[in-house]
């Protein structure tokens, strides 16, 4: 019996040229001049200071820690001060109205419903909690943070990794095998599968798709499985 749900956002519930064609360009575009211009501030400056011990160099200069920074967007790649100065850039886009948070009608739908069946909900992104609640807070449908109960990041492990799925369920209330976890990426399902969660493959945009895995189109299809 399913007790909670743990879902993947960019894929799942939100389509990925939301994130890759509208939110890491504005990033991008802002960066530079977000962080010369608020180094100084103590959570930027925390980031700074993570971004130089991922170089390794702790005197690295502005202008290096920005190339870096940059670097890390083209290449995609999950570095946890990425995303976390990517969450206060997208803050202002947010708040000055430049975009919404897209969301698919059917996943909203979803959500709501699996609410009023008092399965909790929960989210476990790549993108840091900060931007997690951002895009909830600002999405097509209005503010929806109420329907979650919690939000996980890397700072909890790395998305592939098993260990991070332990660690999601030892703080939950629950048994790894009442936990689905949705996902639209197969090495994801695959990891939360070893941690002993029940998985659910988005199937939207023609990932790779494993027969490891239950997989549906989309949430209208989801009362027809039995998980």
């Amino acid at each position: 019996m399913i007790k909670a749900i743990v879902t993947d956002i960019e894929g799942t519930i939100t389509r990925i040229s939301f994130v890759k064609d509208i939110l890491f360009p504005y990033a991008a575009k802002h960066l530079a001049e977000f962080v010369q211009t608020h180094q100084q501030r103590d959570d930027v400056k925390a980031q700074i200071d993570a971004v130089r011990n991922e170089l390794d160099n702790p005197q690295a200069s502005i202008d290096e820690v920005i190339s870096a920074l940059l670097g890390w967007i083209e290449a995609d790649k999950k570095v946890t001060p990425l995303k976390q100065l990517q969450g206060f850039i997208w803050q202002a886009g947010y708040e000055h109205g430049d975009f919404t948070g897209h969301i698919y009608p059917d996943a909203y739908a979803f959500l709501n419903e699996q609410s009023t069946q008092n399965i909790d909900l929960y989210v476990y992104s790549s993108g840091s909690v900060k931007a997690q609640h951002l895009l909830f807070a600002h999405s097509d449908y209005g503010d929806i943070r109420h329907l979650f109960k919690g939000y996980f990041d890397t700072h909890i492990g790395a998305k592939q990794e098993p260990e991070s799925y332990h660690a999601i369920a030892a703080q939950l209330p629950y048994d790894a095998q009442h936990i689905l976890f949705l996902s639209d990426v197969v090495a994801e399902l695959d990891a939360a599968k070893a941690a002993g969660m029940k998985t659910l493959q988005l199937w939207r945009d023609n990932q790779p798709q494993s027969e490891n895995h239950p997989a549906i189109e989309n949430f209208a299809q989801f009362e027809a499985l039995s998980l």
